[in-house]
């Protein structure tokens, strides 16, 4: 059945993100399904037929790795889970770009770390490289560089990788294909659960819904997907969840069928800067704001004035993004610092004359002036009512 709801949202997307995991990749033995990246490929083919870019991120390598190296289970330490990924990955794009040549597209591997996120220069290169591959007819195929990550494989099997790359384009559709039909309102071995079609209106309750298992080749979980739908659709982007084991899942996507969970863009769509402040770098450190900061700053639309501020939670430097926080504990925005932790705890809870009084110099009245902050919680500021 077309939905119009979807309709609507194929319409408007110029550029189709799809996140392909790793069981979906995968048989039963570990090994790359062959049949099912040649099907891909031609979904894909289809999808550039209509004159949309596509983005692939695709995890799978360190499954190819495992299959390759003959091990029976994903290993458990970093250095194994690097060493499967060095040899999956090769195959990987390998066998993508041999799909692909079929239907006259070369496959571009990009292989990316988180540190190229939150830094703001490789942030814009990252950008960049995928519009120009977009100019030369490529498709771009992104995946965690593992083999040189000096943490623990962490974006969730790529959910949030996914999530990140979205938010990098110009009205794009994350579609997250898994091996579940998407949000499901009851646990998936009961007869009477059912897919949600839609979500209208992202709420945390939403996590309730899922636990955090996860496959038994990947690292994700239908819970690190609802993160990663949190962050796409807080920015103003719309997110698909489907079983990308259906034949033709892309094409019925395109097509407006009620397939999976369709997740609508919360309001209007964030800034390219403000997103990269607000979803994309973790906070270096955190600001406790008392209830009037809070309303001036969400409500209000206002900088934040040393005054507002309770505590401040480990040390920031000078323009580090760090989360506000109200006394509660519950995180509502972010923002670009003017000033390092030091500065801000010797001011802390002081009006402005008085801050003159203790300091020759203060080059800025806000600590974060409102053109570096925003506001993250999707609920009501508290009231500072009696």
């Amino acid at each position: 059945m077309v939905n119009l709801v979807r309709r609507e949202v194929i319409e408007t997307a110029q550029t189709l993100v799809v996140k392909v995991g790793t069981s979906v990749l995968s048989n039963e033995d570990d090994t790359l399904n062959l049949a099912r990246l040649q099907q891909l490929a031609e979904e894909i083919h289809h999808v550039r037929e209509t004159g949309r870019r596509v983005v692939v991120v695709s995890s799978g390598a360190v499954g190819a790795g495992m299959g390759l190296l003959g091990l029976s289970r994903r290993p458990q330490d970093l250095p194994h889970l690097q060493a499967a990924a060095a040899v999956g990955q090769a195959r990987l794009i390998r066998h993508y770009d041999d799909c692909l040549a079929k239907h006259g597209y070369h496959a571009a591997q990009l292989l990316l770390t988180a540190g190229d996120f939150e830094n703001r220069a490789r942030y814009l290169n990252v950008r960049n490289t995928l519009l120009t591959l977009f100019e030369n007819g490529a498709v771009p195929i992104v995946n965690e560089n593992d083999t040189v990550s000096v943490e623990e494989i962490g974006f969730g099997d790529n959910d949030r990788l996914a999530a990140l790359v979205t938010n990098l384009l110009h009205s794009p559709l994350l579609v997250v294909l898994s091996t579940v039909d998407g949000l499901l309102d009851g646990p998936p071995s009961d007869p009477r659960t059912k897919t949600v079609p839609l979500v209208e209106s992202w709420d945390d309750a939403l996590l309730d819904l899922v636990t955090a298992d996860q496959s038994r080749r990947g690292t994700g979980g239908m819970r690190t997907k609802l993160e990663a739908v949190k962050t796409a659709t807080a920015v103003g982007e719309n997110v698909i969840i489907a079983n990308g084991t259906q034949p033709d899942v892309l094409s019925r996507v395109l097509a407006g069928e009620e397939i999976g969970t369709l997740f609508l863009a919360q309001g209007a769509a964030v800034p390219a800067w403000k997103r990269w402040i607000g979803y994309t770098v973790p906070p270096k450190g955190r600001l406790i704001l008392d209830r009037g900061a809070r309303v001036a700053i969400e409500r209000n639309g206002r900088s934040l004035l040393a005054i507002g501020i309770v505590k401040v939670e480990g040390n920031p430097e000078k323009g580090d993004v760090v989360a506000f926080l109200d006394e509660n504990g519950q995180e509502f925005a972010r923002g670009l610092t003017n000033y390092a932790a030091a500065e801000i705890r010797r001011v802390a809870g002081k009006r402005s004359e008085e801050i003159a009084e203790m300091c020759e110099s203060l080059p800025y009245v806000e600590i974060v002036h409102r053109d570096n902050l925003v506001v993250t919680s999707a609920g009501s500021p508290p009231s500072t009512g009696g």
